[in-house]
């Protein structure tokens, strides 16, 4: 019997934890979003290729997520949209967020790097306090 080229659903996910920001690594961009589409999860997906600051990194964010109008363009405003009105909306079925490309410049430094990731794994934290799965894979430039 043949094994087929491609994992499925379960297994791609399988050996990640339900709520958890980790590296790409062997994963793909597109592997992810199908998996997303199959399982009925949100995916959210950012390219941060052309950011040089915290300011670009908000801005391609909040536009690529589709961000509200209102968006205050902070970390704390990230957190608040990445967690507060997605509950309000209603029952949640699980989310896949890709970070491609987080910047490494002199404006957009380690610290700064960090600060972006926790606001994911305080996100990851929430969901998954509500036994809600978010997975968060990231690379950087």
């Amino acid at each position: 019997m043949d094994m087929p080229l491609r994992q499925d659903d379960e297994n791609l996910l399988r050996n990640v934890r339900a709520n958890i920001v980790q590296s790409i690594r062997a994963f793909s961009v597109n592997d992810l979003q199908e998996t997303a589409a199959r399982l009925g999860h949100h995916f959210l997906y950012a390219n941060l290729a052309h950011a040089q600051t915290k300011q670009d990194v908000l801005d391609l964010l909040a536009e690529q997520f589709l961000f509200p109008a209102h968006f205050g363009k902070n970390f704390d405003a990230l957190y608040d949209c990445m967690t507060d009105p997605l509950h309000k909306a209603g029952p949640q079925p699980g989310f896949v967020v890709v970070l491609e490309q987080i910047p490494a410049t002199l404006k957009f430094d380690k610290e700064a790097r960090e600060q972006l990731l926790d606001i994911f794994r305080d996100a990851a934290e929430y969901w998954g306090d509500r036994r809600i799965a978010f997975r968060c894979f990231y690379s950087f430039l």
